[in-house]
């Protein structure tokens, strides 16, 4: 730029509202974002999560309410995480056929068909009754590929109920690519894998773990999330989960790793996505609740901020409320 002031005057584009708008380098759309739904097994009404305000554990009936008004409101998608009456070791609810979450899938497409992408997070901490990602050895430490047979046959289970994404959650080396494997040899190579590739091991997750009741019974899940300290581990995750068959990958938390998505949208030709957990939102709506910030501009901020660092996707608590506000 040759021209300075008093010639060059950059806030003529911030004049008006209109002028800004028409400027605008990021835009926010409805169909950006994506919907986190729980929906648990043995309520009779949707259980509010204390820790995250206008959250909700659904009944199978509740959520069908709520996934229709995300439909409605142009929302991208929506992504389930169950909650079942009976937990064991292995998490067998999980890939029941009668599981609370192939229940719930097929209400969903039965209700909604593809007027909405309906994804499956593809995890069994909250199955299981110790509360971590993977089958347990005799040491209680996670057996690695013991696990990945129990998420192939998660991701069939889910597949079949009508699952359009499933979404690895666990961490576990070489998950995507059982998955994939699995669902090919079942013919469902149509099914679309949205790898959790940069999954930090973070404070963050702290509400979720309420909201989904799996909180673990004992340790943590460092051996297999990501060091909040590395950056550069995360492109060799995502080249591993994309070599392996993913079709979008995803950073984990959002907010405190904006750096994050910025380096994997730079890196990679496939759909990011980026998901603004838990913490992140009832930080948000608590400081909003004390009158200490804007609560709407806030989230608004947040969301774009997500996107402005380069995802295309974000997983938000808010999806419907702001596509409401956007349209």
């Amino acid at each position: 730029m040759s021209a300075q002031f008093p010639v060059a005057r950059p806030r003529r584009l911030r004049r008006t509202p209109a002028m800004r708008r028409l400027v605008a380098e990021t835009r926010l759309s409805p169909a950006d974002l994506v919907l986190p739904v729980f929906v648990k097994e043995g309520i009779s009404e949707a259980q509010p999560v204390a820790s995250m305000p206008g959250v909700f554990q659904h009944t199978r009936d509740s959520l069908r309410k709520a996934a229709h008004e995300a439909a409605e409101a142009g929302v991208g998608g929506l992504i389930l995480f169950g909650i079942p009456a009976v937990k064991d070791g292995r998490g067998s609810a999980a890939d029941d056929p009668d599981g609370i979450v192939q229940q719930a899938l097929r209400d969903l497409r039965s209700d909604l068909g593809d007027a909405t992408v309906v994804m499956t997070d593809l995890c069994l901490d909250e199955y299981t009754d110790h509360g971590h990602c993977g089958i347990l050895t005799a040491s209680g430490e996670i057996d690695n590929d013991a696990t990945l047979e129990r998420y192939a046959s998660v991701a069939l289970a889910q597949a079949e109920a009508g699952a359009a994404v499933v979404g690895p959650s666990g961490m576990m080396d070489g998950q995507v690519g059982a998955i994939r494997e699995a669902l090919d040899g079942a013919g469902h190579s149509d099914i679309a894998i949205m790898g959790y590739s940069v999954k930090y091991a973070s404070a963050y997750y702290g509400p979720f773990r309420e909201a989904a009741e799996c909180a673990p019974r004992f340790g943590d899940r460092a051996t297999h999330q990501q060091d909040p300290a590395n950056a550069d581990e995360s492109l060799r995750e995502v080249f591993l989960d994309l070599d392996e068959g993913a079709d979008m990958v995803m950073v984990k938390p959002a907010g405190a790793y904006l750096d994050i998505v910025r380096r994997v949208r730079d890196a990679v030709d496939v759909p990011v996505v980026a998901y603004q957990v838990s913490g992140e939102y009832a930080m948000i709506e608590a400081a909003a609740e004390k009158g200490w910030i804007d609560r709407e501009r806030t989230i608004m901020e947040s969301l774009v901020s997500i996107r402005r660092a380069g995802a295309d996707i974000v997983l938000t608590y808010w999806a419907t409320e702001v596509a409401r506000r956007l349209a």
